[in-house]
C-alpha cells in the first residue's frame, strides 16, 4: 500500500509471520493506552488548577 513494511499476502503465509504480526499490533494497543491511575491522576491536576483565558486582558 505504501511501499514500506510486510505485505498483508505475505503476512499470514505462515503461522509465525501471523503471530508476530499480531504481537506487534497487541504490543501497540497496550504501549497506547494509559492506565486507570494516570488518568485520575491528570484529571485531579486539571480539575484543581483554575483555568485562565490566554486572550484575557489583564
Amino acid at each position: 500500500m505504501f511501499g514500506y513494511g510486510t505485505k498483508m499476502n505475505q503476512v499470514f503465509a505462515s503461522r509465525w509471520k501471523a503471530v508476530t504480526w499480531s504481537l506487534g499490533i497487541l504490543l501497540t494497543a497496550y504501549c497506547s493506552v494509559p492506565s486507570a491511575e494516570q488518568t485520575q491522576k491528570e484529571d485531579a491536576t486539571v480539575a484543581s488548577v483554575p483555568h485562565k483565558n490566554p486572550w484575557a486582558k489583564n
